[in-house]
């Protein structure tokens, strides 16, 4: 086989049937369907549980506990290895400049942590720290005022 005589292997391409054209074509009146009931039927579906009318499983079984789920918060997390890399000493942290320097995005709001190394003198002004992250800066004599978030 030569590089400029490429081609699909045979039987690979297969044409699209076409249904539902009348009866010559041998695919006309039921149109692969099968005969009457709701299936047969333009916009018959059934949503997913369905039992023929029965009363689903997961309404037949009661609902039980509490899920958190629709109540959960959820940060983005930066952790202050990170802002040792990416900031200078004196420079201030905030959410303007964690986007500008490509540490988040978007709103949601940003939670540091305190993995990694952090030596720096920074100014944190964010709502949300970890108990380790603020013992580090404070270690590193750098300070965190309050934000309301």
């Amino acid at each position: 086989m030569q590089d400029f005589n490429l081609h699909a292997p045979r039987g690979a391409h297969k044409r699209k049937r076409v249904i539902g054209r009348g009866q010559g074509s041998g695919r006309g009146t039921t149109a692969g369907r099968g005969n009457k009931g709701q299936k047969a039927r333009s916009g018959g579906k059934t949503y997913v549980g369905f039992e023929g009318g029965q009363m689903p499983l997961y309404r037949r079984l009661a609902q039980r506990g509490f899920s958190n789920y629709p109540f959960k918060k959820e940060f983005q997390v930066v952790n202050l290895g990170e802002l040792e890399r990416r900031y200078q000493d004196g420079e201030t942290v905030n959410i303007a400049t964690l986007k500008q320097k490509g540490l988040i995005k978007g709103a949601v709001p940003v939670k540091i942590l305190g993995d990694g190394k952090f030596t720096k003198k920074l100014i944190f002004k964010i709502s949300t720290l970890s108990a380790s992250a603020k013992a580090k800066i404070e270690q590193a004599t750098g300070s965190i005022r309050s934000v309301d978030t």
